[in-house]
């Protein structure tokens, strides 16, 4: 997910030449815009929205038609966070694209709203419907406007928008918010319940109702409905949290004030527009509401995650740090840190960051700790935070025995990796990837082969289009000696995973079986090409220079550090 509205692939340095390469004296402004114009699009594109508003401003200055640039330079202000300056330079000509003129009441509204300035946010709100694709949270934000106007009547109002669910259901927790601010608690009482009612109410949404009986006094009754929820959702990080609180009996948070209530109004329809890929829509309203609640932590955590997934890692990076290690989302914030240092190669200060968030023991930053040092085949270390991980945890998980089953099998720890994962099956026996881990483990050892192609065969339908599991099943029909049914399913999942170089040797063997030799040849000299690990690529060189084609492999128990390549999690 990137944040794009238009591919352009020359790099931004060249682009931004554009604007100055012409000769001193040279009368060449609209070249010199478009210049400009067209490093600013780049850099938008890139996810570097401040620097694109530095493009489009610049090109605004030069331009002889600065009108043409006004709408980019007002996106690219929005979307740094400049909210202040996009509300300045916010279109409001008739010439202006209708989208673009929405935006930019919303945006003066919410600018108004954090300046005080209630009346004339409310005036903005309402004069004229703001439509499509702002209507949504248009109609969140006005109730809080009229707050900051003194409206109550208004304020109390709940925002209708036909066939809108989302308006109508958060709706109805901002309402109960204004009821709660009006002292009028039994009505806001009414709203809370009807919107818990039943064991899948949404965690947020039922913290946001226990907040109001502990205000109330009422916290025997706040931690029954933490307990309900977390029967649903055992490891919600703000019920558990809620939890403690209210059996600690700490004072709970206060009701939110209006920038507060505003900011989280307008953060709703920016989580749909993500979940819904609009991730520039979605990045403009995390923006609005960080500029009525600038500490917000949620808020910040989707900058992160936005900017990341854009490729502008020092924009993520920088979000992530702004949550400090009092709020309870840090460990979940520096494990974003963590990745964002991973997926940029620079592994040792990814491990770095994990291990010194793990120190504590917290389980995110351990879980995270773990898939890390998994990621970068430090197997043997991974074995300790799972550890911790797996004892600590109050009932036994699947997914934790899984990954620990999965970190043994690649020491050459067979019997440890069978009992784990033979554990976790037992827990889940369903999950296509525990059956197919721990039958290939026994199909590539020659055990339990009947047993073993049974639970792939499980584990392919579930997922025909997984090359790891096609090629587990295909490998079981060769290990029984059905060559060629063994063909026609590895190249199957040859198809499915072209570049893996397992899959590739696999294909190999089961050629040479049935008489294919050139093509067999073809296929491990093809495996080499493919980066395989050190046990593959020695046996695809002893096959292409011996001419003999596939031996008995040595039992994996006699080599652990070159333990056989294992499915799906691995690839």
């Amino acid at each position: 997910m990137r944040l794009r509205s238009l591919t352009v692939t020359v790099p931004l340095f060249l682009l931004a030449a554009c604007a100055s390469a012409a000769p001193p004296g040279a009368d060449l402004p609209d070249r010199s815009s478009y210049g400009l114009f067209l490093a600013g699009q780049a850099a938008l594109n890139d996810g570097e929205s401040r620097q694109a508003a530095d493009y489009f401003d610049r090109a605004t200055d030069v331009s002889a038609q600065p009108e043409l640039l006004a709408e980019r330079a007002f996106t690219a202000a929005v979307l740094s966070g400049e909210i202040e300056r996009a509300a300045e330079i916010a279109p409001v000509d008739e010439s202006a694209s209708e989208g673009a003129k929405r935006l930019g009441r919303l945006v003066r509204a919410v600018e108004a709203l954090a300046d005080g300035k209630g009346e004339t946010a409310y005036t903005l709100l309402t004069e004229q419907e703001i439509g499509f694709p702002h209507r949504t949270a248009a109609a969140l934000l006005t109730p809080w406007a009229a707050a900051a106007a003194g409206d109550q009547l208004a304020a109390i109002r709940r925002p209708d928008v036909p066939g809108d669910r989302l308006v109508q259901y958060f709706g109805m927790l901002g309402q109960a918010y204004q009821f709660e601010r009006a002292r009028r608690y039994d009505e806001a009482e009414t709203d809370f319940k009807a919107l818990t009612e039943g064991a899948e109410a949404a965690p947020m949404l039922v913290v946001a109702h226990g907040e109001f009986l502990e205000r109330r006094g009422r916290r025997d009754e706040a931690v029954a409905l933490y307990d309900q929820a977390l029967a649903s959702f055992p490891r919600d990080t703000a019920l558990t949290e809620a939890k403690a609180r209210a059996m600690a009996r700490r004072s709970p948070p206060p009701p939110p004030t209006v920038r507060e209530g505003a900011a989280e109004a307008i953060l709703t329809p920016a989580a749909a527009m993500l979940a819904a890929r609009q991730s520039q829509f979605a990045l403009a309203y995390v923006r609005l509401a960080l500029r009525l609640d600038p500490d917000r932590v949620d808020a910040w955590m989707m900058v992160g995650d936005l900017m990341g997934a854009a490729g502008d890692l020092e924009a993520a990076r920088a979000a992530y740090e702004r949550v400090k290690p009092d709020q309870p989302e840090y460990a979940t914030a520096q494990s974003k840190l963590a990745w964002s240092y991973q997926g940029a190669d620079e592994t040792e200060r990814a491990l770095e960051i994990a291990r010194a968030n793990a120190s504590n023991g917290d389980p995110v930053a351990l879980l995270t700790l773990a898939d890390l040092l998994r990621t970068n085949e430090k197997y043997a270390e991974a074995i300790a935070p799972l550890d911790q991980l797996i004892e600590a945890s109050p009932a036994p998980d699947w997914r934790l025995l899984f990954a620990r089953g999965a970190a043994y099998e690649r020491l050459g720890d067979w019997p440890r990796a069978e009992a784990d994962l033979s554990a976790a099956l037992e827990l889940n026996p369903n999950e296509p990837d525990i059956l197919n881990y721990l039958a290939y483990g026994w199909i590539d050892r020659g055990e339990r082969l009947e047993e073993a192609l049974a639970m792939v065969q499980m584990a392919v339908d579930a997922n025909p289009r997984s090359g790891a599991m096609v090629d587990s099943l295909g490998w079981g029909y060769y290990r029984l000696g059905q060559y060629d049914r063994a063909v026609e399913l590895l190249e199957e999942a040859v198809e499915l995973e072209a570049g893996d170089p397992e899959v590739n040797n696999h294909l190999g063997d089961a050629y040479w079986q049935v008489g294919r030799r050139d093509e067999a040849v073809f296929q491990w000299r093809r495996v080499l090409t493919l980066e395989p690990d050190e046990r593959m690529r020695r046996d695809a060189e002893a096959k292409l220079a011996s001419g003999l084609g596939p031996q008995p492999r040595v039992a994996a128990a006699t080599e652990p550090a070159l333990a056989p390549t294992p499915p799906s999690v691995a690839r």
